[in-house]
């Protein structure tokens, strides 16, 4: 398996020639995006030269050759860093995404202070390893334990029909997982719940073959809780300095809206957080950037 090739490949399948300022002269085209040396003569590099690095077999790229792969592919910034990581894999991460084992005590204690905001933290893969009681209302009532929450958009019907355009929400989770994979490619959790899902759900292993990459740093998704109806909320994700492989995750929606009303009568249910099966929390102080 080659990520870098197969990411490379996918992203040249999408680009038109007349898209990237090339001339088409009525030539029939055996492929609809940009052959290799159209792309080679876009980044300024030599046939062979991108050849390689398509292939895998230039570990060395410089920062120049790959700022323009990534110009001439018209990555966008979350594209352009997963580019670089699966380029240079031995850079890819500075720390290890398993070394987290559970949320740090200065989060917990923020999630308490955000009764009326849903929230969690996750790690890498996805898994919950905190979340506030409005959180397990919104996202997983249904649960008597927090969840893995890719897994659960896949594979629980209950949770895929909770978003109104779920297709969407399952691209935007795939393309997380595209870019965790390649900062995070020897952790387990990571690999293992990719190819757990590649081989559980066919519509995952479709998306996942089509390589979105995305950080889904913000979202907007419709809702439709069985609870109190449809409600329209915007997510944010906020990655944690002291452990980067942790996220902060957060559900607003618009003041004074059907959706704020919705979600003030979801917090008037009473409903206590779901358990999170993890060690002992570690000593350890938060930043958020």
């Amino acid at each position: 398996m080659n990520p870098l090739g197969e990411f490379l490949r996918s992203r040249r399948g999408v680009i038109r020639p007349q898209d990237a300022g090339l001339v088409r002269y009525g030539e029939r085209r055996r492929v609809t995006g940009l052959r290799r040396e159209e792309l080679a003569q876009l980044a300024g590099v030599s046939v062979s030269y991108y050849t390689r690095l398509e292939q895998g077999q230039a570990p060395n790229v410089s920062d120049e050759v790959l700022d323009a792969v990534a110009r001439a592919l018209h990555l966008d910034p979350g594209e352009r860093a997963h580019l670089f990581a699966l380029a240079r894999p031995g850079r890819a991460a500075t720390e290890p995404a398993g070394r987290a084992t559970t949320a740090p005590p200065g989060l917990h204690q923020m999630l308490a202070m955000m009764p009326d905001v849903p929230a969690m933290v996750l790690g890498a893969a996805t898994e919950v390893y905190a979340w506030n009681p409005l959180g397990h209302a919104l996202l997983a009532w249904h649960l008597d334990e927090a969840p893995n929450m890719s897994r659960a958009v896949f594979l629980d019907p209950v949770t895929r029909a909770l978003y109104a355009d779920w297709p969407g929400k399952a691209r935007s989770v795939v393309a997380y997982l595209r870019l965790a994979a390649g900062r995070y490619r020897d952790d387990q959790r990571v690999t293992g719940l990719v190819a757990e899902l590649r081989a559980s759900s066919p519509e995952f292993a479709a998306m996942w073959a089509e390589h979105p990459v995305s950080t889904c740093e913000t979202m907007t998704y419709d809702m439709v809780h069985p609870v109190v109806g449809p409600l329209t909320v915007n997510q944010h994700t906020l990655r944690l300095e002291e452990t980067p492989d942790l996220m902060l995750v957060t559900f607003t929606v618009e003041s004074g809206s059907p959706s704020a009303a919705a979600l003030r009568m979801l917090g008037g249910i009473p409903r206590q957080a779901a358990p999170v099966r993890s060690p002992a929390p570690r000593r350890s102080s938060v930043a958020v950037r």
